[in-house]
Formats: structure tokens, C-alpha cells, sequence
């Protein structure tokens, strides 16, 4: 077994060597082997130079991947997850928040059979009017649309079997929302309490500008886990339920048309029955070729529509797919 830790890296030359230290002397006394991917993601303040002089120190343990230019912590993951080469795949920030110390009681809780040790910061070391009661509110929206109910969705501190986090692609701020993925392909989960510090050195890079991009890739990632495979579902049941309005308030309309001689057109809501109508129709079309592009994107890339978790060989056969 091989630990792979992918840190994403922004501008902290001042945490990187203590950051180092405390991952070393963590990860020293497990019995497996590990490494550390730093994911450089366009710094400015030498941060480069830091990560390759560790590098250098420690090329047996350390990984270092340089962007061309700032891209932000998604694609700074999606980057560590392409070049780690552990079977665990663990996350943290750079700005020693988050305690290597946890690592080994996240591994350990790995090992009871979870897929996924999510972190929770109990006592958040953070301002709380711009971070801790946003995070709140998108703790529980994103807990309450995707239905993996977690404490702390912003804690990067995560680890992960590979297995689970491989498939898809991530873009925007969707980092936040792999325990959803993973839920979405059967990973078993679990939260731990762990420990958080104030920051030492530097400036925090989150913002409360971040709350309106993680409300709207909420809905990518609903749409994607609950419909990607099935889209009519969701095109359709809109476009039923509109048709379905439309048509009672056009038996009304022409109840009261017999009934008391008033003409149909002379009402409002003829005009919202046709529009709802038409809508609906339209709908159900945009359901129609949205499966036809599911389709497309499973078959043409040979992209399975399950996932296996592990094949039992029994009486000395083994099942095969």
C-alpha cells in the first residue's frame, strides 16, 4: 500500500519547510510507503524555489508539479490525483491548518473498510463572519441537494481510496463536492473530528466571493449525479408537470365556456396554457436529446454505467464482467 498526500500550494514559502517537517514526522512511523505531491499552482512569492529544493532533499518522497500560471485549487487537485501513484490519495492545505498529525488516525480509519475519511473541523480556527458562517450555509445546502450529509464539505483535509475519486473530472470549484462523487459510485464514508490551527504565515486565499461559484456548480454536481445517466427524468418530469397544468387550465376554460358563454381567448390564462403547453412539449424534446447525448458520451468513450467494488472468486472460479 502506498500513501500519495497532494497538497495544492499558493503563495506559502513561509509554511512550506515547517509544513515538510510535520508531514515527515507523521508519515516516519507508518508502515507503508507514502510521498508528497506539492501542486505549485503559479505562486509568486518563491514558493517554487522552496518545493524544489524539498524536492531535492527528499527526491524519494517528494513530488513537485509546477503550473505556467494561477488555476485555482480544483485544477490543482485534479492535477496531484493524476500524479499521485498511491492507492490512498490524501488532500490537505499548505497554510498548516490542517495537522499531519491526523494523517495516521485517518489511514487507520481507512483500514475499518470506509472509502472515505472526511475531516471535521470541530474547533475552526477561522474568522467567523467571512469563512465559518459561510461555510455553514454551504455545508448544509450542498449537504441537504446531494443527500451526503457531512459537517465540513471545506475541510481539505479528506483521504480517499483511488478507486473512487477516478472517472470524472473536475472543474470550477467542484473539489468540495468529490464526497458527493464518490458517494454517487457507492463509497462508504465516514467524518472524524480533527484538528485545525490558526493561520501562522501569509493571507487567507478564500473569500466570500466563493459562495455564489459553489451555489452554482451545486447544481452541475445535482444534475450530474442524480440525472447525468437518465436526464429524461429530469427533462421530462418538468415538461409533464407543465403539460399537465396546461391541460387542466384548458378544461376549465372551456368548462367555462359552455357553462356561462365566455370565450376562452378573452382570458389570460389561455395564453399561459398554450405557453406552458408548448413548453412542456419542449421540454420532453430537450429530455430526448439529452439522452441521446448520454448515450453518446458512455458509448463513444466506453464509459461504464457501474462500478464494481471488489469481484469474490468462489469454488475456484472467478466471475468476470
Amino acid at each position: 500500500m502506498k500513501l500519495s498526500v497532494v497538497i495544492p500550494v499558493y503563495n506559502e514559502a513561509e509554511n512550506l519547510p515547517l509544513l515538510q517537517a510535520s508531514i515527515e514526522k507523521s508519515l516516519s512511523a507508518l508502515e507503508i510507503d507514502w510521498e508528497v505531491v506539492y501542486i505549485d499552482d503559479g505562486s509568486s512569492d518563491g514558493s517554487q524555489n522552496i518545493l524544489e529544493e524539498l524536492a531535492s532533499s527528499s527526491p524519494e518522497h517528494v513530488c513537485v508539479v509546477v503550473f505556467r500560471r494561477n488555476f485555482g485549487q480544483t485544477a490543482a487537485i485534479a492535477a496531484g490525483i493524476d500524479h499521485a501513484q498511491g492507492e490512498i490519495i490524501l488532500f490537505m492545505d499548505a497554510d498548516l491548518q490542517n495537522d499531519p498529525a491526523d494523517i495516521p488516525m485517518m489511514i487507520e480509519m481507512l483500514n475499518e473498510d470506509y472509502d472515505v475519511v472526511s475531516g471535521w473541523r470541530v474547533n475552526r480556527q477561522d474568522k467567523f463572519i467571512t469563512r465559518t458562517l459561510p461555510s455553514l450555509i454551504a455545508n448544509w445546502m450542498i449537504s441537504t441537494v446531494t443527500g451526503v450529509h457531512l459537517h465540513d464539505y471545506g475541510c481539505t483535509l479528506k483521504a480517499y481510496r483511488r478507486e473512487v475519486i477516478t472517472g470524472f473530472r473536475l472543474y470550477g470549484e467542484m473539489h468540495r463536492f468529490i464526497p458527493a462523487y464518490a458517494s454517487s459510485v457507492g463509497a462508504k464514508i465516514v467524518e472524524v473530528p480533527v484538528h485545525h490551527h490558526a493561520r501562522r504565515h501569509g493571507n487567507t486565499k478564500y473569500g466570500l466571493g466563493r459562495t455564489l461559484k459553489v451555489i452554482l456548480d451545486l447544481f452541475t454536481v445535482k444534475f450530474l449525479i442524480s440525472y447525468a445517466n437518465k436526464p429524461i427524468y429530469l427533462f421530462g418530469g418538468f415538461g409533464s408537470i407543465m403539460m399537465a397544468i396546461s391541460t387542466i387550465m384548458l378544461i376549465w376554460l372551456l368548462i367555462r365556456r359552455q357553462v356561462f358563454g365566455i370565450g376562452m381567448t378573452q382570458s389570460p390564462f389561455f395564453l399561459v396554457s398554450t405557453t406552458l403547453l408548448l413548453m412542456g412539449f419542449q421540454s420532453i424534446l430537450m429530455g430526448l436529446l439529452a439522452e441521446l447525448l448520454a448515450r453518446t458520451y458512455h458509448e463513444s468513450q466506453q464509459k461504464p454505467t457501474y462500478v464494481i467494488r471488489r469481484v469474490i472468486h468462489h469454488a475456484g472460479k472467478s466471475l468476470r464482467t
